[in-house]
């Protein structure tokens, strides 16, 4: 299996003392084909879990323990049970999975990637049901990674109530895994951005054994010249991140820390940074909807889809997921899931409660062709019909969407206000309440999608009556 493809991610993570309140913040945008509906699963706890995980679309095997947690998942259709992207398991335990990233052909040379190693599509499911915690998560993608090599590169997040780490492949079996830091945030498009490494600091980095003696051994780094730096020893850097990957980076660090001075042209970000003010849900909302917002690289609102300059929210999104933990809070409602199904700045962001038990049957179902029964298609249909006039039907879809996200979240306020009275001597109806809630807002937000694909359609046909309307005498 070669690096080159279409799938083509964003990641935001946020340390807890980087944010307003102290929630805890994993992003990322799954961008692949708007044909890729996705349809959400749930898994419950089992000691009878499958030994064997079998790739559906590769050679890849591994065994698997027995014991299994259960977890929530967002795979596509046509992977059902694979690539689970992004959720939480049943100890509170998050996980998105994968940015794809790229090796350099010269550290490929040495270590190639592994045909019948773990894809992207795999890494989700063989890992998240076996760990409870964020660093046994790092640990878990490691060791099998060493066992069974990598197919294509990839960055992964793990996120647990006290912390984040994220996971770098390098080649076909070494990476390298740094704890975010409490007070800092990290953005990423499609390149690996570690490059410090402290082999004695165990607290904040995990990596393959011989991670640094390999890359020495191989030419990959010289000691004489300094210290290890993880990317220029491994990593790819070339003409096309300088437009694909780069402005991604420029612009979100720009976005939360307008006084840094960085060169677009140049892949010397700092690979943590510190916000200009503290980062709260709705920002984190607006970063993945970003698509350099009124200047001159802005496609949408140039109507030009040959901008060099790549935007973090493009059509071809399959689904967006921001993973918040507020450790304060039981898990069930501590741990949530905020996903907007399709393209960000034309969808909605809605909230997937770690302890829910299911989802309305629209959120279930789809396929690669139209349906108005399922959840994913509903709100393809409005952005479909956004993108043939962005200036003028994007406005509309923005204001409805924007109003429902801030209706929602008062409504969760109220909600959690009274799951928190509920939860410790009530538990059946705490569970009740949330649940309810749940399929409340996922309901009502199919129908606020159906409103819109009125409205526009509506739009649609009178300003091609207008186009074409050849007048009589």
């Amino acid at each position: 299996m070669g690096q080159e493809k279409l799938s083509a991610c964003t990641t935001i993570i946020v340390g807890k003392n980087q944010s307003t309140d102290g929630t805890l913040y994993c992003a990322r945008s799954e961008d692949f084909d708007c044909l890729k509906a996705k349809n959400l699963e749930i898994y419950y706890d089992t000691d009878n879990g499958p030994a064997e995980f079998v790739a559906r679309d590769s050679s890849f095997r591994c065994t698997l323990p027995a014991k299994r947690l259960g977890y929530s998942a967002m795979p596509d259709f046509s992977l059902p049970g694979h690539w689970g992207s992004a959720g939480f398991n049943s100890v509170g335990v998050g996980m998105s999975s994968t940015e794809t990233i790229f090796s350099s052909d010269k550290a490929l040379q040495f270590d190639p990637l592994v045909e019948s190693g773990i894809a992207e599509n795999s890494v989700f499911n063989i890992v998240l049901p076996y760990i409870h915690s964020a660093r046994e998560g790092v640990e878990r993608l490691g060791a099998l990674i060493g066992q069974y090599g990598s197919a294509e590169g990839y960055g992964v997040g793990f996120i647990d109530k006290n912390e984040i780490w994220y996971l770098e492949t390098a080649c076909g079996h070494r990476w390298l895994a740094c704890r975010m830091p409490a007070d800092e945030y990290f953005v990423t498009g499609n390149q690996s951005r570690f490059r410090k490494y402290d082999k004695s600091d165990k607290d904040n980095y995990l990596a393959s054994s011989d991670l640094v003696e390999f890359a020495a051994e191989h030419g990959l780094y010289n000691p004489a010249k300094g210290d290890f730096d993880f990317h220029e020893a491994y990593q790819r850097d070339e003409l096309l991140d300088t437009t694909y990957n780069y402005p991604r980076v420029f612009g979100l660090q720009k976005m939360f820390s307008p006084d840094i001075h960085n060169d677009v042209t140049k892949n010397t970000f700092p690979v943590f940074a510190k916000a200009k003010e503290p980062i709260d849900l709705n920002a984190m909302r607006r970063a993945f909807r970003y698509h350099y917002d009124g200047t001159d690289h802005d496609p949408y609102l140039h109507s030009n889809p040959k901008e060099p300059y790549r935007p973090v929210s493009i059509f071809r999104t399959c689904q967006t997921h921001i993973i918040t933990v507020r450790p304060w809070l039981p898990k069930a409602i501590g741990c949530c899931t905020y996903m907007a199904m399709g393209m960000a700045d034309l969808g909605v962001f809605l909230p997937y409660y770690q302890g829910v038990k299911s989802y309305p049957l629209p959120y279930t179902v789809g396929n690669e062709h139209s349906s108005n029964d399922s959840a994913y298609w509903k709100f393809r249909h409005v952005q479909a019909l956004g993108m043939t006039d962005y200036n003028n039907y994007a406005p509309i879809i923005h204001e409805r969407f924007l109003k429902f996200e801030a209706e929602c979240d008062e409504r969760q306020r109220e909600m959690e206000i009274q799951y928190m009275t509920l939860h410790e001597e009530q538990p059946l109806r705490a569970q009740e309440l949330i649940q309810n809630f749940s399929d409340d807002i996922l309901t009502r937000a199919l129908a606020v999608a159906d409103e819109l694909t009125e409205e526009l359609f509506t739009r649609v046909c009178i300003d091609t009556q207008t186009k074409y309307m050849f007048h009589g005498a």
